[in-house]
């Protein structure tokens, strides 16, 4: 089993590098993005929460989101490993988490950064807005505080993986195949050599 946390700003493509890692190695996706907009689209009282923080590019808090992952991981049985997308997003959310996983015997394999301009990251989320009825995805000042949240809170998570020698970047512009193999390349890498030591 392993668990791989795809990492990088919005706009940065985890969404469709998540798909296609999903289907290669067989993980359970976990998104936290996507989880939270369930919770809006019914409605519900998380739902209604977790929308007051994201249309102000706020992130939802920590409290939240960890009971949900938890959850999940619980009610997943044999799982190959998860791959997840959109967590932990600040230093003490990777510390939960680590505790989390080693608690059931199977910590972080490896995060895979992905690295991608702002410029690059306006123009991607603005053209996203459009076909996804995203309101965080139409607005320009939105969009910016969002990257500067990302900035400010989450990158020390890198720094975080970094420590124990988990973290890899990868350049995150160029062809969607291109990036896949690169990610795949780091993957494989990380994956035989936990083996190796096992």
């Amino acid at each position: 089993m392993f668990n791989l946390i795809l990492f990088g700003p919005p706009g940065c493509g985890k969404g469709t590098q998540a798909e296609m890692l999903v289907e290669k190695y067989g993980l359970k996706h976990l998104s936290t993005g996507d989880m939270l907009r369930e919770e809006i689209k019914k409605a519900s009282h998380l739902g209604r929460e977790a929308k007051m923080y994201i249309d102000k590019g706020e992130l939802v808090p920590d409290e939240v989101v960890i009971g949900m992952i938890e959850s999940i991981i619980d009610s997943s049985g044999h799982s190959k490993g998860f791959l997840f997308d959109g967590f932990p997003r600040t230093a003490p959310q990777a510390e939960a988490l680590d505790k989390l996983l080693i608690q059931k015997s199977s910590p972080i394999t490896i995060m895979v950064s992905l690295d991608v301009s702002e410029p690059e990251l306006i123009k991607r989320l603005l053209n996203r807005g459009k076909t996804s009825g995203r309101s965080d995805d139409m607005n320009v000042e939105v969009i910016k505080a969002r990257i500067q949240e990302y900035d400010k809170k989450t990158a020390p998570v890198m720094h975080h993986y970094h420590k124990h020698n988990k973290m890899v970047m990868i350049a995150g512009e160029g062809g969607i195949e291109t990036i896949f193999h690169s990610l795949c390349d780091q993957i494989n890498k990380k994956v035989a050599f936990h083996k190796m030591i096992a």
